[in-house]
């Protein structure tokens, strides 16, 4: 089959691979355009872009498809399918509706629960004890398509962001490939009209950690940040991320103010509860296990974070 893929971050490489490894051809891939970052401002492609040069596949990076010549550049691919995985970017219906079989999306959560940009993230922070992924036909709404193949799977206690994301990738490029090979005889279900929730997309102010919210708020903030943007807390006017974290049971102390440090090698108290923390970042460093980190960085029992 003749595909054009649309896709721009990690979450998007399994499905883009297994795409190639069942023998489809890809007839172009869309990506987001080069980006500058960091201190030298280097231009960086997404990780969809480096992979399909890889592979000797044409990579195309419009802004949007405002431009008619885009447009006309797309409709030309004559293709059979479009599938657009974490893109990032708003598709004119036009483009949707382009390909033979129109488009299919992988979106990241049972639908129609967390519709939007944040469905891992939300589902790891609400507390949620299940996720999957669905293919959907995509319509001109956010997420509002028809449904053509789901699959669901547990959250685990010790889930991030970045680990459920890697299970729910893998999980999405092989339920594709298997919707693909029956694709004459799907037949697509409306998304019910109740129960519907929108996961945000991540603000940056929601990773301060305030240490008098409940313990379990704490925990699913710090699980569902990680590994971006990064739940984060000043230590001696120092900011620290947290990037993974486990519910402490064993030293806890209830005389300690939110944000005190009551245990080794890091555990910290909260309201109601206590965490102990097993990955952490400084500012500009590697992200460490939270042994090697206090070698170089003692934290003291009895001292706070703010």
């Amino acid at each position: 089959m003749k595909i054009v893929f649309l896709g721009s971050a990690y979450f998007s490489i399994p499905t883009l691979v297994k795409l190639i490894e069942a023998g489809h051809e890809i007839a172009c891939v869309y990506s987001q355009p080069p980006r500058r970052a960091g201190r030298g401002k280097k231009v960086n492609l997404t990780p969809v872009h480096e992979m399909a040069l890889k592979y000797g596949i044409t990579v195309r990076t419009p802004e949007n498809f405002k431009l008619q010549k885009d447009k006309l550049a797309f409709f030309d691919l004559n293709a059979d399918l479009t599938v657009v995985v974490a893109y990032g970017l708003i598709l004119p219906l036009e483009i949707i509706e382009a390909a033979r079989y129109g488009s299919l999306n992988i979106h990241a959560s049972i639908l129609p629960k967390w519709r939007g940009a944040a469905p891992i993230h939300r589902a790891i922070m609400s507390g949620d004890s299940k996720t999957g992924v669905c293919i959907m036909k995509m319509d001109a709404g956010l997420d509002t398509g028809p449904v053509v193949a789901k699959e669901s799977t547990p959250i685990k206690a010790d889930d991030t962001t970045s680990f459920l994301s890697e299970r729910l990738a893998d999980l999405g490029a092989k339920l594709l490939i298997e919707t693909i090979k029956k694709i004459d005889e799907l037949i697509p279900k409306p998304q019910s009209t109740i129960k519907v929730s929108y996961a945000k997309k991540i603000d940056k102010k929601e990773a301060k950690i305030d240490w008098s919210l409940d313990f379990q708020i704490i925990e699913q903030q710090i699980r569902g940040l990680s590994r971006y943007p990064g739940a984060w807390a000043y230590y001696n006017e120092e900011r620290i991320k947290f990037l993974n974290v486990r519910i402490n049971s064993s030293n806890q102390n209830n005389q300690a103010e939110p944000g005190m440090v009551i245990g080794t090698p890091l555990v910290i108290a909260c309201e109601g509860g206590a965490l102990e923390i097993t990955l952490l970042q400084r500012s500009g460093k590697s992200v460490q296990t939270t042994e090697d980190f206090l070698r170089g960085f003692p934290i003291q029992i009895g001292s706070y974070f703010t």
